[in-house]
C-alpha cells in the first residue's frame, strides 16, 4: 500500500460515470492511497450524477456539482477551489494508471518535495514534448525558449495527468471559462509560459497511463478537421499558422484570470 499524504486526487468528469470508477478502482487496485479524492462533476445527465452518488461511499471521494454544463474551465476551476491539501494529481476520467505508475509517481512527488522551483510534473502526452534535458529517476525538465522552432513547444503545459502545486492559480491565474476547451488549454499553455513555469517530463510518457475511450463513453472533446488534417499544404500552412500566433500572444496577449 503506498499512502500519499499532502496529495489530494482531483477527477473532472462530464457524463463518463463508468470511466470515472474504472479510474477509481485502477488506483484502489494499486493500493494508491491519496489523502482526499475530488470528483468535479460538469452538470452531467441525471443518470450519470446518481450513479456518481451510488459508487461514492466505496471510493470516499467529495462531489463538487454545478447545475448545468459550464465548460472545462468552470469545472478545472471549481475542481481546484475544493482542494485543500499542498498538491494535486490531476486526470481526466478516461485515464488508467498502469501497474508502474506508483513507483514513478512516488519520484515525481518526492522531486516537488525537495525542489520547491517546480510547478508541475507531466505523466502522460499524445508526443514527446520536443525539448527536454534529463533530470532524473526517468523524468526529464522541460525547456523553453522564443527562437526554438518546433511549434510544440507551446505545450508547455497539458491538461493530461499531471501533479501540480495546489496553489497553482496564485502564479498562473485561473482558468478561462466561457469558450471551448481546446481553447482554454491553450490559453492555460501561454499562460504558463508567460509566468515562466516550471515542469518535469516522464520520458516514457505512454507507460504510466492509458487513455480508454469506449464506444458506450467516447470523449466529449472536438477539434476541427484543419488541426488534425493530413494532407501536407495543410499541414505546412498549419505550421508558419502555429508560429506566428504562437509567437504573437505570448508577446502581446496576457493569459490570467
Amino acid at each position: 500500500m503506498r499512502k500519499f499524504d499532502g496529495v489530494t486526487l482531483l477527477v473532472t468528469h462530464y457524463n463518463r460515470s463508468s470511466s470515472l470508477e474504472r479510474l477509481l478502482k485502477s488506483f484502489q487496485d494499486l493500493d494508491c492511497i491519496f489523502e482526499d479524492i475530488v470528483v468535479s462533476d460538469d452538470g452531467s445527465k441525471e443518470e450519470h450524477q446518481a450513479y456518481l452518488r451510488k459508487i461514492q461511499p466505496e471510493y470516499s471521494f467529495r462531489l463538487i456539482t454545478t447545475p448545468k454544463n459550464k465548460g472545462l474551465g468552470n469545472n478545472l476551476n471549481k475542481g481546484q477551489d475544493a482542494v485543500v491539501t499542498p498538491y494535486t494529481l490531476y486526470v481526466q476520467e478516461d485515464f488508467v494508471p498502469s501497474a508502474i505508475f506508483p513507483t514513478h509517481f512516488e519520484d515525481a512527488h518526492r522531486f516537488m518535495n525537495e525542489d520547491k522551483s517546480l510547478d508541475m510534473v507531466r505523466f502522460y502526452a499524445y508526443i514527446q514534448y520536443p525539448y527536454l534535458k534529463y533530470f532524473d529517476k526517468g523524468y526529464s525538465e522541460m525547456l523553453y525558449k522564443p527562437w526554438y522552432l518546433d511549434y510544440h513547444k507551446i505545450y508547455y503545459y497539458s491538461d493530461h495527468p499531471h501533479l501540480r502545486r495546489s496553489n497553482y492559480f496564485e502564479k498562473f491565474g485561473r482558468y478561462a471559462e466561457g469558450i471551448k476547451g481546446d481553447r482554454t488549454e491553450y490559453r492555460m499553455c501561454l499562460a504558463f509560459i508567460q509566468n515562466k513555469g516550471k515542469a518535469l517530463f516522464f520520458n516514457e510518457y505512454k507507460s504510466l497511463f492509458d487513455q480508454v475511450n469506449s464506444a458506450d463513453e467516447p470523449t466529449t472533446m472536438s477539434r476541427g478537421s484543419w488541426t488534425t488534417s493530413e494532407n501536407p499544404v495543410i499541414q505546412l500552412v498549419r505550421y508558419f499558422y502555429r508560429q506566428t500566433r504562437y509567437n504573437y500572444d505570448l508577446l502581446f496577449t496576457k493569459y490570467k484570470y
